[in-house]
């Protein structure tokens, strides 16, 4: 049998405790039934969160020479979870609605729609479902805006009304944004408005260059002093009653080519592998039918010192996506495996040629990727 895997810290504060904590501070209540804050923050008039993709709270701080102002905020930094897997749409579904991942229902990067016998990719939403309907519970965003506050979501203008966004950042209105200092003067000008506001900032560049050349490298290094020069821009300007909160999404570990095994090319562990999915570091295999005991005996054999390999039963009774709705269940994979160290296993078959050549990657539960910071900067009056 596999040992444990370490779940994330959901009930120590996570991810989706992060925007119920900003919006109760502004005097924002949830429905009945809804996540309550987890931090008591400073009151403020107005908030803005800024999510910068990719920023692991431990890769941050090996690589904090890069970013002097972060580096001045680190003492009072909470290192919080973002969940399992360690990726973009569950953790944007984690973000959104305060819930873990069980609970929101986007379980992985690519997941199965279950008595449709196919993938769906939670991040690109190709031929996906409604969002709306995969994901029914309110956001954050959707909270804040009928509570009367001022609700800006700002972004590439891609994002606005994609599958994703539809499913885990919907509520309050779009304001599209390239560059980053643009998306900073669009922030600034949103905060300095009347009223109580609540802004959002993402910026995903990080993450990009991470991918392709690697967290560890200087293109990486020079994307997080472009970054914190504009977030040492946008504390400065903000009015005096805001309040500024910094978190990511996930963490990366930098995955040489060498590492790598291919379904494509390895028949024993494609034998009884109907789909796979979820991604490189945090594979989710949906089985033939019956195969799913001779899958993970397999595995655990080929790749047990390379990763944890469990179960579907194990991973939900494990707490790996914390509190697992009966309905959300069959998106898991029959078995759900979790890389430990410098590892992945792709399936050309499947991934697209610009995954396959991806340096940087995530998705499993490691420190170098669950872990993320979240900043505070309390409003200076209220």
């Amino acid at each position: 049998m596999p040992g444990p895997a370490p779940a994330p810290a959901y009930a120590e504060g996570g991810l989706g405790d992060v925007l119920p904590s900003v919006v109760a501070a502004m005097g924002v209540v949830g429905p009945t039934g809804s996540p309550s804050a987890h931090w008591e923050l400073p009151p403020a008039r107005s908030a803005v969160v800024v999510l910068v993709d990719g920023l692991g709270h431990d890769l941050l701080r090996r690589r904090g020479g890069h970013a002097p102002w972060l580096r001045s905020h680190f003492s009072g930094a909470r290192r919080i979870a973002s969940g399992f897997p360690s990726t973009t749409p569950v953790s944007m579904g984690s973000f959104g609605t305060g819930l873990a991942p069980g609970s929101h229902g986007l379980v992985g990067f690519e997941v199965l729609v279950p008595g449709e016998d196919r993938l769906l990719n939670e991040l690109s939403w190709e031929d996906g479902p409604v969002p709306e309907r995969w994901q029914p519970r309110p956001t954050w965003f959707e909270t804040a805006a009928a509570a009367g506050v001022d609700v800006v979501r700002i972004g590439p203008g891609f994002f606005d009304g994609s599958g994703l966004t539809r499913a885990a950042l919907r509520g309050g209105r779009f304001v599209a944004a390239q560059a980053l200092d643009a998306r900073v003067d669009a922030t600034l000008a949103h905060a300095r408005s009347r009223g109580r506001t609540l802004t959002y900032l993402y910026w995903g560049d990080l993450d990009k260059v991470g991918h392709v050349h690697g967290c560890e490298s200087w293109q990486w290094g020079d994307e997080l002093e472009t970054i914190d020069r504009a977030l040492a821009r946008l504390a400065e300007g903000l009015p005096d009653d805001c309040s500024l909160t910094i978190t990511a999404d996930h963490g990366m570990v930098d995955v040489p080519m060498a590492n790598r095994l291919d379904l494509a090319h390895d028949a024993e562990l494609a034998e009884g592998v109907r789909h796979s999915g979820g991604e490189p570091r945090a594979p989710q295999l949906y089985c033939e039918p019956g195969a799913v005991d001779d899958v993970l005996t397999t595995w655990r054999s080929r790749v047990g010192d390379l990763a944890w390999v469990l179960s579907r039963d194990e991973a939900v009774s494990g707490g790996l996506f914390g509190t697992v709705h009966a309905e959300h269940l069959p998106r898991i994979g029959d078995v759900v495996v979790a890389m430990k160290g410098p590892h992945a296993i792709v399936d050309s078959r499947h991934h697209r040629p610009e995954l396959l050549a991806l340096v940087g990657l995530h998705g499993s539960l490691t420190d170098d990727e669950v872990p993320v910071p979240m900043f505070h900067v309390a409003a200076r009056a209220t």
